[in-house]
């Protein structure tokens, strides 16, 4: 089974953004070295607690930083953005890296309101036009032009990166089907119906001009430690995070497991952290391999991308290293 990653460059208690970002570059390199499949960047805007907002840019840079890992978006928000531009920037990085790059786009709106009336200039987004931006930007990424108008995405080339739709329900599933892309399921965001939208995506592939069949693979919130009790409480910081995300709480960092220690949880917020343990993997080596190979068997696929989010950095690499020991990967 493969193993990859997904990274959102969080922003630890007493880190800076700066330094986020650098870590973003250090866990590529490392994982690079450990035998990971890919290392995706999320994009999210005005969220101070994750310096990713610019995947495009990023990746650029954590492409030239690392040798072998393929590099990609997880993903570019594509309803803000034209898509023969987003197909120019994918082909010059696909000349830069053949082979090596791939561009996960989603149709989420990724921030509140305000933030996408910003990103587009004081209008909504509009989410109808998404299914025809796909088809446009998986035409100009393989040289065509769509609309006859003598236009090319250039640079051109032999090779072209593939597009995955990103999703967390059986809309994209569909979507993602019908014009032929790969599939990623969030479901370190939505721990319910994924195997559903798994299995209705590869029983209605339909091949298009990337691929002639359905590729897909699944991500979660992954922590790996020696021993389950570290493993918990590492954990806990990520349980209060997630928590305070969905009480609608602006946080600057991702706390601490000390500082999750201290919280006075309420009964019902217990529930919730149990709740959304459904989308994280925790715990020993041989646990989490059990668990990541009993989803990737419910999804059907041969690959997990893990996301870790622990404090301190050092961890977060540790967690990934006992990993790819437990998988043996190939270093």
């Amino acid at each position: 089974m493969r193993l990859s990653v997904l990274d959102q460059s969080p922003i630890l208690t007493n880190t800076s953004p700066a330094q986020a970002l650098q870590q973003t570059t250090e866990l590529a390199q490392f994982t690079d070295k450990l035998g990971y499949h890919r290392f995706w960047v999320s994009e999210h805007h005005s969220t101070k607690s994750l310096a990713g907002s610019a995947p495009e840019i990023l990746i650029t840079h954590l492409a030239a930083h690392t040798k072998q890992i393929r590099v990609g978006t997880g993903g570019i928000l594509l309803p803000h953005y034209s898509a023969y531009k987003v197909a120019e920037s994918f082909r010059v990085l696909e000349t830069l890296h053949p082979n090596r790059i791939d561009l996960g786009v989603g149709r989420a709106p990724g921030g509140l309101p305000n933030v996408n009336l910003a990103l587009n200039d004081g209008k909504h987004p509009s989410i109808e036009s998404y299914p025809q931006q796909v088809k446009d930007l998986m035409a100009y990424l393989h040289g065509h032009d769509p609309y006859e108008m003598d236009v090319y995405a250039t640079p051109l080339g032999e090779t072209a990166p593939p597009v995955w739709m990103l999703g967390s329900s059986g809309t994209s599933a569909r979507l993602a089907s019908d014009l032929g892309t790969s599939y990623s399921f969030a479901h370190f965001i939505n721990g319910y119906g994924g195997t559903r939208a798994m299995k209705r995506y590869d029983e209605h592939f339909t091949p298009s001009l990337q691929q002639s069949h359905p590729e897909g693979n699944v991500s979660v919130f992954a922590i790996c430690a020696d021993t389950e009790d570290k493993a918990e409480h590492l954990a806990s910081g990520l349980d209060l995070a997630l928590l305070k995300i969905e009480q609608g709480e602006k946080r600057e960092h991702f706390p601490t497991a000390e500082e999750a220690a201290c919280y006075p949880y309420t009964f019902f917020e217990k529930e919730r952290i149990r709740e959304n343990r459904r989308r994280m993997a925790v715990g020993s080596p041989s646990q989490v391999k059990k668990k990541l190979e009993d989803l990737a068997t419910g999804y059907g696929v041969n690959e997990i991308i893990i996301n870790t989010i622990v404090h301190p950095f050092e961890e977060r690499l540790r967690s990934y290293e006992l990993l790819a020991d437990e998988f043996g990967l190939s270093k």
